[in-house]
């Protein structure tokens, strides 16, 4: 792609800092007139929080915006659609018992002699949609219509109000195939237009099929910026889960569990919608990985195995006796714990002390009629706390006045407080700082010698390569590859997700 086309948005240095964590770290970004841009990178990259700087949700910490070769700084993100960024997110951001002229002209209706004029209003929606191919009564409401009708409607706003810059977030994650290829249909005019296009996906396949240039972005720092044309499918998964795949092999780990007995054997194990039936076995201190990209399957599988979601198919047994999990508390009682990915949201209660969110999943287990007496609740607190190496003034500190990585540890801490025997991470390691994050791996790793069995999602290759005996490999909600001994290497990862991708595209 010719690199002399004119230069829409360019952003420089951004910086953007949260308390106990760098969210980007001098991140570069410009997009050209006429293109498509895809931005990509898994969960905690930094895609959204670019974005949020950009279009004036956050305040950048450091670094500039020049728009059309002027710099700007916008307060909101009103000033920033005032300036030409528009942004249409995956759940739309309009007003379903609205009509749809309603909805494109919110807060700017046409008025007739001071009152709003639903005729004219309505007339041009027509003439507004008729430029996207679209042909509907827009005095019908909004929630009256497909989803896809309903991003198409979000876009034309957007555009008719900003009309330069374009942000698309995951905006096909629930369209079918034929309301894809109408949406990109819709892109691609806007495109010939002259908008610049930003797209945020975690569909490779749609990524190769629309867009001119990718910009990768992994624990807030920038990968690279590539032409599509010119970056091989393999490179770019390399790029979103690690820039340097060392290929360590966990043959010692392999070695040291292969012989033991199998604990945990889930058999068709799945739930329609969520992950496909799959076959899974865990021994006694084994680590299992679970690997794939954004979207692949992970946390519903973990989300399964837990009881978050009940399975509809297949079975689980322990030490070769039937269990069924209707709910995280029957996995409770089966001796399980779960550390979900996003800690913020499903993991800490912010408000609460470290104290209440370490003895939580222990008092939930013995049930609330039998509360724990506060000086176990201490004595409990305070071994963790030390164990762990939370790094606190007070056991009584709100949980959220800690850092990233002493939440993370303090949600483990809540879990070892059961005396678990199986143990599920989802992202054990993600945005927590470099002390902490090898505290957690070391934690993993004493945790298998004292025969606890682990299940351990993470996008991080390199550290699962080293502690896991086995990683199983998911793509499009399956589980498609199982890579054992001297095959567990960041790159058989990476191949493996590639030739999944690759196939589903020829398919």
């Amino acid at each position: 792609m010719a690199h002399d086309v004119e230069r829409l948005l360019t952003a420089t240095g951004i910086c953007k800092y949260f308390p106990g964590s760098t969210a980007l770290d001098h991140v570069d970004f410009t997009l050209l007139r006429g293109e498509v841009h895809a931005l990509l990178g898994e969960n905690g990259a930094g895609k959204s929080t670019l974005i949020k700087c950009m279009t004036g949700a956050y305040r950048r910490d450091a670094g500039s915006l020049v728009l059309g070769g002027a710099e700007i700084d916008p307060h909101d993100t009103l000033a920033a659609q005032k300036l030409g960024i528009g942004t249409v997110y995956q759940e739309v951001n309009l007003l379903p018992n609205l009509s749809v002229a309603e909805n494109l002209f919110l807060g700017r209706q046409p008025r007739r002699f001071g009152m709003v004029s639903s005729r004219i209003m309505n007339s041009m929606a027509r003439e507004l949609l008729a430029q996207y191919g679209i042909d509907i009564d827009v005095s019908r409401q909004l929630d009256r219509f497909s989803v896809a009708i309903q991003q198409v409607i979000a876009i034309a706003r957007a555009v008719d109000l900003s009309g330069k810059v374009l942000i698309l977030d995951e905006p096909t994650a629930s369209l079918d195939t034929h309301e894809v290829e109408m949406l990109f249909g819709i892109v691609r005019r806007l495109k010939q237009r002259g908008l610049g296009i930003v797209f945020i996906t975690h569909f490779l396949e749609q990524v190769y099929e629309i867009c001119d240039r990718i910009t990768v972005l992994r624990n807030g720092r920038l990968v690279g910026t590539r032409d599509a044309e010119d970056l091989p499918r393999q490179t770019l998964i390399a790029m979103m889960l690690g820039r340097e795949l060392a290929e360590t092999e966990s043959a010692a780990r392999q070695t040291e569990t292969e012989n033991g007995p199998v604990r945990y054997r889930f058999t068709n194990f799945g739930k329609r919608g969520k992950i496909k039936p799959f076959d899974m076995e865990v021994r006694v201190g084994e680590v299992v990985g679970i690997a794939g990209l954004l979207g692949s399957g992970r946390t519903e599988t973990a989300e399964v195995l837990f009881g978050v979601e009940r399975a509809d198919s297949g079975e689980a047994r322990i030490d070769d006796n039937a269990v069924t999990f209707s709910n995280p508390r029957a996995a409770i009682r089966n001796g399980f714990g779960f550390c979900p990915e996003d800690r913020k949201t499903d993991g800490i209660i912010g408000d609460l002390s470290i104290r209440e969110n370490i003895i939580m999943a222990l008092q939930a287990r013995r049930g609330w009629a039998r509360p724990l007496a506060r000086s176990e609740q201490n004595a409990i607190a305070d071994h963790y706390i030390k164990a762990l190496d939370i790094r606190t003034t007070d056991r009584e500190k709100p949980i959220r006045l800690l850092s990233g990585g002493n939440q993370q540890k303090a949600i483990l801490a809540r879990w070892l407080a059961t005396n678990p025997r199986f143990l599920i991470l989802d992202e054990p390691t993600r945005g927590i700082d470099v002390g902490a994050h090898a505290e957690i791996i070391r934690l993993i790793e004493d945790l298998c010698r004292q025969g606890m069995s682990l299940v351990v999602i993470s996008s991080e290759l390199e550290e699962l390569v080293a502690y896991s005996s086995r990683v199983i490999v998911l793509r499009d909600r399956e589980h498609i590859a199982e890579l054992t001994g001297s095959d567990v290497t960041a790159g058989n990862i990476v191949e493996a997700i590639a030739t999944a991708e690759k196939t589903r595209e020829d398919a």
